[in-house]
C-alpha cells in the first residue's frame, strides 16, 4: 500500500503580456500595452513511501472544491483512483464536481512515478506525438484580432508555423455579420489548406443566431461548430433541432458534466462530437470514460484545452483528431502558466513543421515545474497531513 500523508494546494499569478479583459468583464483578450494577470493552481500529492504526484491545471473558480475535498484523501491508498471517482461524484453531486479533476491528475501523476512509466503507458497508448490546431483568443477591438482580414491573416501566421488546423473563437458581441465574414473569409483563404473551426463559446444570442453562423459553416467546409448560442451549450433539444439546419457537425459538451450527462446528450443525437477536458470531467479517470461512451456510440470525443494531461488523453484516445492549443494570438503571450522546465510548451512555437506536438515521455505526467517561479509568485497555499 501507499498511503497518502501530505497534500498541499499553491495558487500563483503570472504576467500576461499584451492581454487583458473584454468590455464584457470576462473574456481573455489581446490588449496593447497592457499586463494581464493569470492565475494557476499546482496540487501535489506525497504518499509514505517518499514518491511525489504534482499536477497544474484548471481554474481559479475550483479551488473551493479541491480544498473540500482534499483532506478527505489523507490516510487513504494512493492506487484508488475509481474509489475517489465514486465517493467524489456523490460528494459533489448538487455541484459541478469541476475540483475533483486536478487530484485525479496528480494521482494519475503519482502513479506513473510510482511504478516508473508514463501515463499514456498506463493508458496504453503508444504515440510520441500528436496533431494540434491553433485555438485562438476572442475577437477584440483593439488591434491583435479585431477583424475578418486579422482572423485569415493569422491562420496563414499559424499555417507558416506548422499548424494545419485552426480555430476562431468569435467576439464577445456576438454580432452575427461580423462572424459570418470572418467565418467566409478564413474558409476562401485557407480552407483548402487546414482544417476549420468555429467556436462562439455561447456569444451568439438567439437560435435564429446560431442557424445563420452555422450556415456560413456549411459554406466554408468548417470542420465543426462549437457551442453556438446563450443556452450556455446545454441544450439538448435546441441543438438537436440545429443539427436539422446545418451540415457542419457539432461539438456539444464542454459544459455539460459528467459520464451520465454526455451520454444523455450522445443519445438525443444533439451533437456529432463529444467534448471531454480531463480538468473539467473528473479526471483523466473521468476523461476515459467519456472516452469509451463515444467510442461505443461511435462518435469521435474532442479532448478541450492544453497541458500534459490533455496531451496524454489524446495520445491515448483512438477516436479523436486533434490536440487544442490554447488560448493563442498574434503579438501577445499564450494562456497557459509558463510554469514548466524543460521543453515542454504551450506556445505557437510548440508545433513542428507538419503541425504536431510531442507527448512527454518521462515519468507521470513527463514534466517538471519551475518550483522556484511558483514558490515566488505563490498567493495562497494550503497543507492537508
Amino acid at each position: 500500500m501507499s498511503i497518502i500523508k501530505r497534500i498541499t494546494v499553491t495558487r500563483f499569478e503570472y504576467p500576461l503580456r499584451n492581454i487583458g479583459v473584454a468590455p464584457n468583464g470576462f473574456d481573455s483578450v489581446y490588449k496593447a500595452n497592457h499586463t494581464g494577470t493569470g492565475s494557476q493552481q499546482v496540487v501535489t500529492i506525497e504518499t509514505d513511501d517518499g514518491v511525489r504526484g504534482e499536477y497544474m491545471g484548471g481554474m481559479g473558480l475550483m479551488m473551493s472544491q479541491i480544498l473540500y475535498l482534499a483532506p478527505k484523501m489523507i490516510g487513504a491508498n494512493a492506487f484508488h483512483r475509481e474509489f475517489f471517482h465514486d465517493e467524489f461524484k456523490r460528494a459533489l453531486r448538487k455541484f459541478d464536481r469541476m475540483g475533483v479533476g486536478p487530484l485525479d491528475n496528480c494521482l494519475w501523476d503519482w502513479a506513473g512515478k510510482k511504478l516508473g512509466c508514463s501515463v499514456q503507458q498506463l493508458l496504453g497508448a503508444s504515440k510520441t506525438r500528436i496533431k494540434a490546431y491553433a485555438s485562438t483568443y476572442h475577437g477584440d477591438r483593439e488591434g491583435g484580432l479585431s477583424t475578418p482580414e486579422d482572423f485569415a491573416s493569422f491562420a496563414e501566421e499559424c499555417y507558416d508555423l506548422g499548424f494545419r488546423a485552426f480555430k476562431m473563437h468569435g467576439w464577445p458581441d456576438g454580432i452575427v455579420e461580423e462572424e459570418e465574414a470572418a467565418i467566409l473569409l478564413l474558409g476562401e483563404r485557407v480552407g483548402d489548406r487546414m482544417a476549420l473551426m468555429y467556436d462562439s463559446a455561447c456569444h451568439l444570442r438567439t437560435f435564429a443566431d446560431a442557424v445563420r453562423v452555422g450556415l456560413a459553416c456549411d459554406k466554408a467546409n468548417f470542420f465543426w461548430y462549437e457551442d453556438p448560442y446563450r443556452d450556455s451549450g446545454i441544450s439538448q433539444q435546441g441543438h438537436r433541432k440545429l443539427r436539422e439546419l446545418i451540415r457542419t457537425p457539432l461539438l456539444i459538451g464542454e459544459h455539460v458534466r459528467g459520464l451520465e450527462a454526455k451520454a444523455d446528450f450522445v443519445a438525443a443525437d444533439a451533437t456529432d462530437f463529444v467534448r471531454v477536458n480531463p480538468d473539467y470531467d473528473m479526471g483523466i479517470t473521468g476523461a476515459v470514460k467519456i472516452a469509451h461512451m463515444a467510442e461505443a456510440a461511435g462518435l469521435d470525443v474532442e479532448v478541450h484545452s492544453s497541458g500534459p494531461a490533455q496531451r496524454h488523453c489524446v495520445a491515448a484516445f483512438r477516436n479523436t483528431n486533434y490536440y487544442e492549443l490554447g488560448l493563442v494570438g498574434r503579438n501577445c503571450d499564450a494562456s497557459r502558466a509558463p510554469a514548466y522546465l524543460g521543453d515542454y510548451s504551450d506556445t505557437l512555437q510548440s508545433v513542428d513543421s507538419e503541425g504536431y506536438v510531442p507527448v512527454p515521455q518521462g515519468v507521470g505526467l513527463g514534466v517538471t515545474y519551475n518550483w522556484d517561479m511558483i514558490e515566488q509568485k505563490k498567493v495562497e497555499q494550503h497543507i492537508f497531513e
